[in-house]
């Protein structure tokens, strides 16, 4: 499976694609891609600006991922249709969005075990589920986004989060693509627009 996230600095912007081995929760392979990003940051509107540099990461993975994990939402959006939901359907791919707040939907109080979720509802809907990934920490927003169920979504949020509070799949690909543009900002062009992918 493979986790994505981007990083920008102004507007210039760096995404990773991550393919995480399930089992062991190791990095098996990194992609990035970077450029200008022409489209504003609109909330609501995030797919717009994202997509093509993610596009472009996960056409330089060596394998199509089976799985994509965006740092976002699917029908956790007012729209019920968030970034999660527009890459899969563009990519015919199971995908879900891990969010580190919520954008809407209400819960209950959950419980403070690993695991402990509580049901998003939005316009009487279920959009996704705050779940506690680790023992006394803020939980995560899960919601599907393509060719999933939200109880495999759940699960997987849990299981990928073995040593910290956001899954490693996303965690991986924020640190990643920080790490590739702080390189690019201290690189032989000084932060100009030439920096290659």
């Amino acid at each position: 499976m493979v986790g994505l996230d981007v990083t920008y600095k102004d507007s210039f912007g760096v995404a990773a694609a991550v393919v995480i081995d399930v089992a062991t929760l190791s990095v098996v392979e990194v992609a990035t891609a970077s450029g200008p990003v022409s489209f504003p940051y609109v909330p609501g509107l995030l797919a717009f600006r994202e997509i093509p540099l993610l596009q472009d990461a996960l056409a330089r993975l060596s394998s199509p991922p089976s799985l994509i994990i965006c740092d976002g939402y699917g029908l956790a959006h007012p729209r019920r249709f968030g970034l999660a939901s527009h890459l899969g359907v563009l990519l015919d791919l199971p995908s879900f969005g891990i969010a580190k707040t919520p954008y809407v939907g209400a819960f209950s109080d959950i419980p403070d075990a690993r695991g402990s979720w509580s049901d998003m509802v939005d316009d009487g809907e279920v959009v996704g589920r705050a779940v506690r990934t680790q023992k006394g920490v803020k939980p995560v927003f899960v919601s599907a986004g393509h060719r999933i169920a939200l109880e495999d979504c759940t699960s997987l949020a849990v299981r990928l989060s073995a040593r910290y509070r956001i899954p490693e799949p996303t965690r991986q690909a924020d640190i990643h693509s920080r790490r590739r543009l702080a390189q690019w900002q201290h690189g032989p062009h000084g932060g100009q627009f030439a920096a290659p992918g």
